[in-house]
């Protein structure tokens, strides 16, 4: 196998190259790296690339393998974090200028430090918008993300620096965080797979601003590594007193499971509450037709709710608020004009605002409880369009005044808690990724996983082809 073929590999190929003694992890390190130096002056994927550390971690993780004792599920596996996650002995500056590099930087996440127990190779850490405030990367601290298909377009957020990572074969696997879509929205602009599970399955720590909306989640190639991920990072960790317990099984195994029998309800609109492009409306319906050819029983079905966007910004605002209660004057000006303005929209609201959206919250919860007695899956468009033009907030010329506004399928199951994946089923006229949403009741992450591994065991859904995606080939 050819160096450069490694970046094209997802975690389980790399994994067996291991056991063969095909390659090592220091040759899957430093294609991995020798990608992202590659990709970065034209994407902007990373804050900061960990050269020197990761190759250090994988002459340690090549040596147990030459005895013939890896260490855990991954050891050797080149993965990146965002940088919104601690990871120890480097700066976690969270895409702001308000927050000194200077420091100990002593402490890993919980998702991180699961990945150190289990021998994964820290290539670099991802960018992400302020403080992961919206649905698009760019930031006053690292710049603008761009899209792997056309570097025009954004590679959506706030998670994208880790999207675009993955799709471009700088690692196979990557930790990104979700407040309101932002693991999805990336990974469906990007063309990868994108997993939000069910709140607390990863712990976090720090607790989030933005409280119990946001998750951890994988970002891969596919639905199996996946799985295989959240097996390492969906462990309880003492820190987050809101973490669940050990999870009732291995993710991977509960993957060899078929979905015939399961009831899926398909929504292309929300009920009509969302104007869905032609050519994803067509791509999404075209994958549920698989599904139905797969066994599952699929029948149009929409979820019993309205758009819950005003509740969703109430505590979205509040949140961004509090982050930013104690910042001087100089730090506020120097803050996205974005996050700048809704964190000024969050101080005016009150108590008794927040509490109306949380009632709005626990009513949404008891619909959608309802409505996963009678369907196991719910399936949408993850989002109702491709990826627009880089360094915007919204299209141009859509009318949407905030990120929220055309992200209607992903911030409802924040406020659920629900488990939510996209999977990419094809492309558009402009040869831009189209990605389809798969939501189960809470809990239920084995289902979302499931239905999607089958996509990709189907052919419906597919890796991405690495670098020479991008037009440039650069």
């Amino acid at each position: 196998m050819q160096l450069t073929d490694l970046t094209d590999l997802t975690a389980r190929q790399l994994l067996d190259g291991y056991r063969t003694g095909e390659f090592g992890p220091v040759e899957a390190t430093r294609a991995a790296l020798e990608r992202a130096a590659r990709i970065q002056p034209e994407v902007n994927a990373f804050v900061r690339l960990l050269e020197e550390d990761a190759l250090a971690e994988a002459r340690a993780a090549e040596e147990r393998w030459r005895r013939g004792e890896p260490r855990g599920l991954l050891d050797g596996v080149p993965v990146t974090v965002k940088d919104i996650l601690l990871l120890r002995g480097h700066p976690t500056l969270r895409g702001s200028g308000t927050i000194p590099a200077a420091g100990s930087w002593d402490e890993d996440a919980p998702s991180v430090a699961r990945l150190r127990e289990h021998g994964a190779v820290f290539v670099g850490k991802t960018t992400t918008p302020e403080f992961g405030w919206k649905g698009v990367t760019d930031s006053p601290l690292s710049g603008i993300t761009r899209n792997p298909y056309d570097p025009s377009r954004t590679a959506g957020g706030s998670s994208g620096g880790s999207a675009a990572a993955v799709a471009l074969g700088a690692a196979p696997l990557s930790l990104g965080t979700d407040g309101g879509g932002s693991v999805r929205i990336p990974a469906a602009f990007c063309g990868i797979f994108g997993l939000k599970p069910t709140y607390g399955r990863v712990p976090l720590y720090p607790a989030s601003a933005f409280g119990t909306l946001s998750h951890v989640g994988p970002m891969t190639r596919d639905a199996a590594d996946a799985a295989l991920l959240l097996d390492v990072i969906g462990t309880p960790d003492a820190r987050d007193w809101s973490a669940l317990g050990p999870a009732p099984g291995s993710f991977s195994a509960a993957l060899g499971e078929s979905v015939r029998g399961l009831r899926v309800a398909f929504s292309p609109s929300l009920g009509g509450q969302v104007a869905v492009r032609p050519a994803v409306a067509a791509a999404v319906r075209r994958a549920v037709a698989e599904l139905a050819g797969l066994g599952a029983y699929v029948e149009e079905a929409d979820p019993d709710f309205s758009d819950p966007v005003e509740a969703f910004h109430t505590l979205w605002f509040a949140g961004a608020a509090r982050l930013t209660q104690r910042f001087s004057p100089e730090q506020r000006a120097r803050l996205d004009p974005g996050l700048r303005e809704i964190c000024g929209r969050g101080a005016r609201l009150s108590a008794l605002d927040y509490l109306a959206a949380v009632d709005v919250r626990m009513d949404l919860g008891r619909r959608m409880g309802l409505f996963h007695e009678r369907y196991d899956l719910l399936v949408t468009p993850t989002l109702p369009l491709t990826a627009f033009e880089a360094g915007a907030e919204v299209p141009k010329g859509a009318g949407y005044r905030r990120w929220t506004g055309w992200t209607p399928f992903t911030y409802p199951f924040n406020l659920t808690q629900q488990p939510a994946a996209t999977v990419p089923v094809g492309t558009d006229p402009d040869g831009l990724p189209i990605g389809l949403q798969i939501v189960a009741a809470r809990h239920r992450d084995d289902l979302v996983l499931r239905a999607a591994h089958a996509l990709y065991e189907a052919g419906v859904a597919s890796a991405p082809a690495g670098v020479a995606a991008m037009p440039s080939g650069s």
